[in-house]
């Protein structure tokens, strides 16, 4: 665990804004309430990090009693059982286990799992199936073909297909099973794991859920045990809530509560999606989740063409359409979810989905055509929290 103290952030791969951010926003003319918070000052943060789901995870506090470090520790050590929990790629895992038996018959899955697949599934239908959990299999299939350096073929896709589908997936609420009624689908959380990290490591923070004590070498989330009283950590002690924190795992999926020194919530900034070291705006993150999926970063390019790592599963196909999504939510694991979703639908559907649910605001940034500038669609995030950086 690493505690570090910081006046302020000034690095490309922080996310708080720093100087130079602070200095381009007041170079801007008419700066809504977010600029005008980031240029009046950022307060000095304190800093609690490890490395969990393949990405770095942050607990970021105003600066305060050290008190409040026992349950930021705790909140970390729980996405540690959480990726021991879900992760496809650790053969143990409940989620490991339950893609291997649930063809076979129903099985029994720990409460709040099954709500979270359950919720996962929900959303592959609202989405119209641009967000589907059981599209593992185009996801594996276009990784090995990155690594050969070749597109699939249609064939493979193809067959990828056919092992994909929400609609063989069939939870029983009493009994908390799943069962799969296809042989060869498997449930994933990685488009909405982090942000449902995120989600749980924040119950511990609020001291609305305990920290998860160890029993007979399980941790609870797994066991199903009975969790110590709330308010407690793992070794028995009383924490406190802590009212203003920002937590993120690996920068792209974040939540914050409450607000920062001299803000109205938490500054954060939204990476350029053609430009990573650049910022596109600030956004000041209020009692909110977030997420941005985009393609700036993980893609490859075969015989002049440009395959981003977002797979459409309908089709197969990565999707070409869209530089990035940002999108806000009550919880990280929404935002997460659907900001892969918005990335597939478009902006047209995104727009939509975002009016029929008052509750979730995005940024869409769609490909400019023919090399124009970038036209930024927004889509429900009061102005007054927005602030674009001024081209260079």
């Amino acid at each position: 665990m690493v505690v570090a103290y910081h006046p302020s952030m000034s690095s490309r791969r922080d996310f708080l804004s720093g100087q130079t951010l602070r200095e381009q926003l007041a170079a801007s003319r008419g700066t809504p309430a977010a600029a005008q918070a980031i240029v009046a000052g950022v307060g000095e943060t304190v800093r609690l990090g490890k490395p969990a789901m393949a990405s770095d995870f942050e607990v970021i506090l105003n600066s305060g009693p050290a008190s409040r470090l026992e349950a930021a520790s705790a909140a970390l050590d729980l996405v540690d059982q959480l990726e021991d929990q879900m992760s496809i790629y650790r053969f143990y895992s409940e989620l490991s286990r339950l893609n291997g038996l649930a063809a076979d018959g129903p099985v029994v899955v720990e409460r709040r799992l099954f709500e979270l697949l359950e919720r996962a599934v929900r959303y592959a239908f609202e989405t119209d199936r641009a967000f589907d959990p059981t599209s593992g299999p185009l996801v594996s299939l276009w990784r090995q073909c990155k690594k050969e350096k070749r597109l699939p073929s249609e064939k493979e896709i193809g067959e990828a297909l056919e092992r994909r589908g929400c609609e063989f997936v069939e939870f029983d609420h009493g009994a908390l099973t799943i069962r799969f009624t296809r042989r060869g689908i498997t449930l994933n959380v990685n488009a909405m794991g982090k942000g449902y990290a995120l989600d749980r490591a924040a119950e511990i923070l609020t001291a609305r859920s305990p920290a998860f004590r160890r029993n007979e070498g399980q941790d609870d989330v797994q066991s199903g045990a009975e969790p110590a009283e709330a308010g407690t950590t793992s070794a028995g002690t009383t924490s406190a809530a802590i009212d203003d924190w920002l937590i993120h795992g690996g920068h792209s999926s974040i939540l914050a509560r409450g607000k920062h020194t001299g803000c109205e919530g938490w500054p954060v900034s939204i990476a350029h999606p053609l430009f990573p070291g650049r910022q596109l705006a600030v956004l000041l993150l209020k009692d909110r989740g977030m997420s941005t999926s985009g393609s700036a970063v993980q893609f490859f390019r075969r015989e002049g063409k440009r395959y981003g790592h977002i797979i459409d599963p309908r089709t197969g196909w990565p999707v070409d359409s869209m530089l990035s999504v940002t999108v806000l939510a009550p919880t990280a694991a929404d935002a997460e979810a659907l900001s892969t979703a918005f990335f597939v639908l478009g902006v047209e559907k995104a727009r939509e989905y975002c009016h029929n649910h008052k509750e979730i605001a995005a940024l869409l940034v769609p490909a400019p055509a023919g090399g124009s500038r970038l036209e930024p669609v927004n889509c429900g995030i009061p102005e007054a929290d927005l602030a674009f950086i001024p081209e260079r």
